[in-house]
């Protein structure tokens, strides 16, 4: 494992116990149903393809999520669910499903024979249009921990399935899907975890992109109401994308209804229910946002705010102090725009035209004055003259500095917060511009072996040695102050810098919305 497991580790580390051998039985009855697990012979043990709610299929569609239903046989948890469909993803593609509400768990396979564990659990990314991160092994996270935590893993629903928004959903269905599956999950760990030796009043939330960015939204979740679903977070590169009203969401609705033949219906939710899962991901795609550029944003779908669960956008919440007072880390990649940026983008035009792209209440004034933040940058090979400054302005607005914004403000609370940077450089990603990217720690935190490929040749064969410092460095990691921040520079050595760092240059609440 490699060194970035620190912020996990720093939030659930407890007492190294001394647990007894370990146990054959990995039966585990959630009332709904009874799982048998997998002893994978290193000390840790699996249950896979948990349902923790009902296929949201049919009537279901486009609805928040209901409790699993009851089973009679014994379900063998040796194998993973279907992930959730993405937007642009080709009908029928195999292992993808509308039928994904599926968790895993990990466990040291002796836990339940000792003291309750701390509980991490993982909310992966892809932009609330995908699930990036599906199947990660939680194995390795539990193994760096000495046997001292349980992982958990799962799918929520994306794109339309999971955030649809209109006047008509709001009639009929549910906004905000994709969230409250997660937080079915929270529930469903508050209930069953003890069941696998863990313990409900010590659970960390963790996640990267998209999942970072619902650790934001979990945090200020209902005008920040505190129901003790978590204890802590920690929250890799969160994002702080455009969030539209349910009202400036209609387009996203009416066009889908336009291309699903549904437009005469004189129901068209209930007509977009009786498609087919392959009919209805036929018509599933990106469109361009109005008042925009003619080009396609990355992320169509996305939270809104709804008036319930995301009650006012997520930066006036933090500005207001509508949050859930908890501890919590907040962290970046140096070069977290270089996979998003056109590599063509050659003038500040360019680099315009992508920005207004992505967030289209940018205004001429607001352009110049990022212009002349971002001039002209290094040269890459195969790449623009402003690629890497289309990239810098577009990682600092999106990821780095709402990652910094939210340290400072849990900070001015007095409220434990921490924040780092991850720099580990590859040779070839250096060489070729894109740097250390977005989210690219998640092979650290995982561990390269256990995150299904991606990670760069050179973090291979590191992660003992990494391992070995994260035990001793996090001791040495001051919480930030209002007055002084608490940064770690992730480069092989340890490095405070101020919570400052290059965003002061940006009018922050400036990108984040678009009314």
């Amino acid at each position: 494992m490699l060194a970035s497991t620190l912020y996990i580790l720093l939030l659930l580390t407890t007492s190294i116990l001394a647990l007894p051998a370990e146990p054959n039985n990995n039966v585990v009855d959630l009332g709904y149903s009874s799982y048998q697990g997998t002893s994978l012979g290193n000390g840790v043990s699996r249950w896979l393809g948990i349902r923790y709610a009902a296929p949201p299929v049919g009537d279901l569609r486009f609805r928040a999520p209901k409790d699993p239903l009851k089973t009679t046989t014994l379900q063998i948890a040796d194998s993973f669910g279907d992930v959730c469909i993405s937007t642009t993803a080709a009908p029928n593609t195999p292992g993808y499903s509308e039928d994904c509400l599926f968790l895993d768990v990990y466990a040291p396979t002796n836990a339940k024979q000792g003291k309750p564990l701390p509980v991490f659990i993982y909310i992966q990314g892809g932009g609330f249009n995908s699930n990036s991160n599906p199947n990660y092994s939680g194995a390795g996270l539990v193994i760096a921990s000495l046997m001292n935590i349980i992982v958990i893993t799962f799918n929520y629903r994306v794109g339309p399935y999971g955030f649809l928004a209109s006047s008509e959903v709001g009639k009929g269905g549910d906004f905000n899907i994709g969230l409250k599956d997660q937080r079915k999950v929270f529930e469903w760990v508050q209930r069953h975890i003890t069941k696998f030796g863990g313990d409900p009043k010590h659970v960390t939330l963790g996640g990267g992109s998209a999942g970072a960015a619902s650790i934001d939204l979990h945090l200020t979740a209902y005008g920040g109401r505190n129901d003790n679903l978590f204890h802590a977070t920690a929250a890799q590169s969160p994002s702080f994308g455009v969030q539209f009203t349910v009202k400036e969401s209609q387009y996203q609705y009416d066009a889908l209804v336009v291309r699903a033949g549904c437009k005469s219906a004189s129901d068209t939710l209930a007509c977009l229910r009786k498609l087919s899962e392959r009919d209805l991901q036929a018509v599933n795609f990106n469109i361009p946002t109005p008042g925009g550029t003619a080009d396609l944003p990355l992320f169509m779908y996305s939270n809104v705010v709804d008036g319930d669960i995301t009650t006012d956008f997520t930066y006036n919440l933090f500005e207001q102090g509508k949050f859930i007072k908890v501890p919590v880390i907040f962290g970046d990649d140096t070069n977290g725009g270089t996979i998003f940026a056109p590599m063509s983008a050659d003038t500040d035009t360019a680099m315009n035209y992508f920005l207004r792209t992505q967030f289209p209440l940018l205004t001429k004034e607001h352009l110049a004055q990022i212009d002349k933040l971002y001039p002209q940058g290094m040269k890459f090979p195969g790449a623009g003259r402003y690629w890497q400054s289309t990239s810098d302005a577009y990682g600092h607005m999106r990821y780095m500095c709402p990652s910094l914004y939210i340290s400072g403000v849990y900070a001015k609370q007095s409220i434990p917060s921490w924040n780092y940077r991850y720099n580990v450089e590859d040779p070839v990603s250096k060489a070729n511009g894109l740097g250390v990217s977005h989210t690219i720690e998640v092979n650290a935190i995982f561990g390269p072996e256990y995150s299904r490929g991606g990670a760069p040749a050179s973090h291979g064969g590191r992660g003992h040695s990494y391992a070995d410092e994260v035990r001793f460095l996090y001791q040495d990691w001051p919480v930030s102050t209002s007055m002084r921040g608490s940064y770690v520079l992730f480069n092989g050595i340890c490095t405070r810098l101020t919570l400052s760092m290059g965003c002061s240059r940006l009018e922050f609440g400036v990108f984040i919305s678009v009314i």
